[in-house]
C-alpha cells in the first residue's frame, strides 16, 4: 500500500521529500504529495517507510486506495530502479 500525507495534518516541513528514496514526495499546492506510483513504502531500500518515520506531525499515513502487497511493491521498486537489487527485510 502507497503512502499518502493527510493534508489536514501535513505542516509543509519537507522532511519527508528529503527522507524518500523514490522521489516520491514533491511539494504540492498548499502541503507535500506523494504519488503512488512511486511509493514502495520504501521496501527494497529500508525496514520501514521513511516518510513516515520523520514526519514530526504523522501526515504520512497508509493510503486505503493504493493497496498493494509486498511483491508487488517489490515489483515496483524493480520497475523504478532496474539497475539495483532490492533490500529485503
Amino acid at each position: 500500500m502507497a503512502y499518502r500525507i493527510d493534508p489536514e495534518e501535513c505542516i509543509a516541513c519537507a522532511a519527508c521529500e528529503e527522507e524518500c528514496p523514490n522521489e516520491a514526495i514533491s511539494e504540492g499546492d498548499d502541503v507535500y504529495v506523494i504519488e503512488a506510483s512511486k511509493c514502495t513504502e520504501c521496501i527494497g531500500w529500508f525496514e520501514e517507510s521513511q516518510c513516515a518515520l520523520v514526519c514530526p506531525v504523522d501526515a504520512c499515513v497508509p493510503d486505503p486506495d493504493h493497496e498493494e502487497t509486498q511483491d508487488q511493491l517489490v515489483e515496483k521498486f524493480k520497475q523504478l530502479h532496474p539497475d539495483k537489487e532490492p533490500k529485503l527485510f
